[in-house]
């Protein structure tokens, strides 16, 4: 019989913590599944018998053992907490795309789009971009409906 790659060995204060947060309803229910299947690894079960108790699929149960053994009980939650993002448009840059957004739209145009917005937004000499998305257009004005083009 073969040996487990990623053993999950819960301490007590961490099987604790798993039962205390897969308990409550308050959480997302990926993560409650996710708590539950560290405490099914660490009661021994298998990976096929994780899955029929906790109603999931048996990869998701070893996905979730493999997350473990990386992050320890973080991997009860999907994404990683040492996320690093920055956010291409500062505010100096928003409030650039704002007043352009307001503007009147360049000539042969009726109005403002993303495209239009973005391509001028980049040849801008008050800011540097190499490039910006249509979609961090969007996302910003969305944030701002009385600067939306469309």
């Amino acid at each position: 019989m073969s040996r487990k790659k990623h053993v999950v060995e819960l301490s007590e204060e961490e099987r604790q913590e798993l039962e205390t947060f897969s308990s409550k309803g308050t959480h997302r229910a990926e993560d409650i599944i996710r708590a539950k299947i560290l405490l099914k690894a660490d009661d021994g079960l298998t990976d096929a018998q994780i899955s029929e108790h906790v109603g999931c699929h048996w990869n998701t149960a070893y996905k979730t053992r493999k997350a473990y053994a990386d992050r320890g009980i973080a991997a009860i939650h999907r994404r990683k907490p040492d996320r690093d993002y920055t956010p291409k448009l500062d505010g100096r840059g928003e409030a650039h795309l704002i007043a352009l957004a307001c503007s009147e739209p360049p000539e042969g145009h009726s109005r403002w789009t993303y495209a239009l917005l973005a391509d001028r937004l980049v040849t801008l000499e008050e800011i540097e971009f190499d490039s910006i998305s249509e979609e961090t257009v969007r996302q910003r004005l969305k944030k701002r409906p009385e600067a939306t083009p469309l």
